[in-house]
């Protein structure tokens, strides 16, 4: 065979690439039948982030793009033109197109929503209720204040839809009273848009209804899940709960997914990985050091004392603040740590002579020279050993893997978790509670290398949140011995015990914020009786 006829038999194996529509057509499709990125990733085998980018404008090729193209031509079919919702304006194109564009080196601006967001379809807009085709700080808004319709008496001009309105946005951020609107903080430097006065002859009416009215958006994913898991099991519920905690790492995902529209930056779920955090057997574990407390003071002072083990709530869910790397991870060589980048760090710990009244930051270790540990560990001993504390030396740094970082990529995902935790609380739905606890449990224990969860594989991140409950739990043992507590024992994530009045130091009660008593028992003397009480699962 000649070279021409092999190139031949190369091009005759080839066929056209499957057409794909632009991607604004794209996300538009998507978002035309309601479908979430990790649906549309789930049906494809690919990652919710690489969805985002085909409908920024990356092409995919060979099998999957057939597969792709096949699922927008049924899209399409379903949702012809002009019979569903209307196109962007092209003017919105360019904005589009830089939206959710991954950060740059170094870079670690707030992920609290504060950019604006072209949406595909308008959405009423929270000042005047007439449609809008852009999204303020999670907030649908007109960017030019002329645009506002005024509001009129009618009741219709007040309630306005819910269905696609987000409300796990942080407290910080005020939802405005339609009656008297204002412009949402992060865009502070519109104008505030006055609505007209009612006429005198109006009948006096109730206080001022909200634009969101009832829970609705990401927050709204997780008590839709318990009705309707309730609704299915005729009310048992034992058996809703049990459906629930089983779908729980695809609801997380799914919850995760809803939260991170409009997020400055796209999560890159598979991206290479160092063998450093690869399983070194089937069976075994990878080579990262997560510094997990396992302490009990030797000696208590003399006489005898109480005891009373506390139980810190939520911490994993207060963990997935933590700075986290953006994109694949880098090695790089040297001492110096940049607090704009995250990652997992070789260092050889300093020596700690604390023992005796407070855990090793690093956790109990015997052997001894160098060891990986992740960003959460690291920046513990930094700030152990800055003038403030200057408990130890700073830890040597060799070398690292680390990339641009933001402590708050899970943030909006973090405070829906927390919200839905809150209510739940406050109602006594114990069965919403199990549920929230297990969708952050099982998120954290199965971002690795799990059969379970397919959509993410980020071992750095699940190192480095479970690290940082663990520092979550070492700084709670710090601030009791400064506040002259006796601090008895630190376990895992959740387990502090203390002698002392320690409801001076820590607030009591089930939020996350807040500790509860798991047990109290006494110590001390000649009794010979154990000094802790052994650690139950988390919260």
């Amino acid at each position: 065979m000649s070279d021409f006829d092999a190139i031949d038999a190369l091009l005759a194996d080839v066929g056209p690439q499957a057409e794909l529509p632009p991607p604004d057509v794209r996300r538009e499709l998507r978002e035309q039948a309601r479908l979430s990125k990790a649906q549309v990733a789930r049906a494809l085998g690919v990652s919710p982030g690489t969805v985002g980018a085909w409908e920024g404008g990356r092409e995919p090729s060979d099998e999957i793009r057939a597969k792709y193209a096949y699922l927008l031509d049924g899209l399409a079919a379903k949702f012809p033109a002009g019979t569903g919702q209307e196109t962007a304006p092209a003017e919105d194109e360019a904005e589009a197109e830089t939206e959710g564009a991954g950060a740059g080196e170094g870079e670690s601006a707030s992920e609290a929503g504060d950019e604006v967001e072209s949406l595909a379809a308008a959405e009423p807009c929270v000042l005047c209720g007439a449609p809008a085709r852009h999204r303020v700080a999670g907030f649908a808004q007109h960017l030019d204040p002329s645009d506002c319709r005024p509001a009129t008496t009618t009741p219709s001009t007040v309630e306005q839809p819910t269905a696609t309105q987000p409300t796990a946005v942080p407290s910080t951020v005020e939802q405005p009273a339609v009656t008297q609107p204002t412009a949402a903080p992060s865009a502070a430097e519109q104008p505030t848009v006055t609505q007209p006065t009612p006429t005198p002859a109006r009948p006096a009416r109730g206080p001022a209804k909200r634009a969101f009215q009832g829970q609705s958006g990401p927050g709204d994913l997780i008590g839709q899940a318990v009705q309707a898991a309730l609704a299915e099991h005729r009310g048992d519920v034992e058996a809703a709960l049990a459906a629930l905690l089983k779908r729980a790492i695809p609801d997380a995902m799914r919850l995760l997914d809803e939260t991170r529209k409009g997020a400055r930056y796209d999560i890159v779920a598979h991206p290479w990985i160092p063998d450093i955090l690869r399983k070194q057997t089937s069976k075994g574990a990878d080579r990262i050091w997560e510094a997990r407390p396992k302490w009990t003071r030797h000696e208590l002072p003399p006489g005898r004392h109480e005891v009373t083990a506390l139980d810190i709530n939520g911490a994993y869910l207060s963990a997935l603040k933590t700075h986290l790397p953006l994109g694949q991870l880098e090695h790089s060589a040297g001492f110096a740590h940049d607090r704009r980048r995250a990652g997992v760090h070789l260092i050889t710990p300093p020596e700690w002579e604390h023992g005796a009244v407070l855990p090793n930051p690093i956790g109990n270790r015997d052997e001894p020279g160098p060891l990986w540990v992740t960003e959460p560990t690291l920046r513990l001993l930094l700030r152990l050993s800055g003038p403030k504390h200057a408990l130890c030396a700073p830890p040597e740094i060799h070398e690292s893997y680390t990339s641009g970082a933001t402590e708050n990529l899970l943030e909006k995902f973090r405070v829906a978790l927390k919200e839905a935790r809150d209510t739940a609380i406050a109602d006594g739905d114990e069965v919403t509670l199990e549920y929230v606890k297990a969708m952050y449990s099982k998120f954290v224990s199965t971002m690795g290398e799990s059969n379970y969860n397919r959509e993410l594989y980020r071992p750095d991140w699940m190192h480095i949140i479970r690290s940082q409950a663990f520092a979550n739990l070492w700084m709670k043992a710090l601030k009791a011995h400064d506040e002259g507590l006796t601090v008895v024992r630190a376990m895992g994530t959740d387990e502090l015990h203390v002698i002392g009045d320690w409801h001076r130091v820590f607030p009591e009660g089930r939020g996350v914020t807040e500790v509860k008593t798991k047990d109290t028992y006494t110590a001390g003397g000649d009794d010979s009786e154990d000094t802790g009480v052994m650690s139950g699962e988390e919260e």
